[in-house]
């Protein structure tokens, strides 16, 4: 299950670089490494309740994240793989990394005329649905457009500088 939140992460951060910046090839592991912190940050919030420090783990990934998407809009930084790569490694996790219910393996041992939970909880499911729709739907659209030749320059005149901010001590080339 992490391989392929692994490798669809990375393509999923391939594609949306690829609509937004035109003009040069990015190449690298950073979209899919993005795309597993992305999952952890899903795996969190859909199991949250078997975490004993949860503010602690929660905190700890944010900060991890915003660190990197910081780093990110230095120049020849590819930031929107990384965002690509965590928002499709985000959807994965609610798709992937469901646990089970406490208490549902016990079904095994109970008799058969009662009632045991269910493997996951209504929330989890509904996610899950939720999830599956977002990163289909995703993918199609981001890979028409990419087949199209669409530049998402085109549609939103302030993304470009999600990868790059021009300062003093450098220029973004566009």
């Amino acid at each position: 299950r992490i391989g392929i939140i692994y490798l669809v992460s990375g393509f999923g951060g391939s594609v949306l670089s690829t609509l937004f910046i035109r003009n040069s090839i990015s190449v690298g592991a950073s979209g899919a490494l993005f795309g597993l912190l992305g999952a952890m940050l899903s795996e969190l919030v859909t199991n949250w309740t078997i975490y004993t420090n949860k503010i602690a783990a929660l905190l700890t990934l944010v900060f991890i994240i915003a660190i990197n998407l910081a780093v990110g809009i230095l120049p020849h930084v590819d930031n929107f793989a990384h965002i690509g790569g965590f928002l499709t490694g985000f959807l994965l996790g609610f798709v992937l990394l469901l646990r089970p219910q406490y208490g549902w393996m016990e079904r095994l041992n109970v008799p058969a005329n009662v009632r045991v939970k269910s493997k996951h909880k209504m929330y989890q499911i509904l996610l899950w649905i939720v999830a599956l729709a977002l990163l289909g739907v995703g993918f199609a659209v981001g890979l028409v457009m990419l087949f199209r030749g669409v530049n998402g320059n085109d549609h939103c005149h302030w993304c470009h500088y999600l990868s790059c901010v021009p300062t003093s001590r450098w220029k973004c080339d566009n």
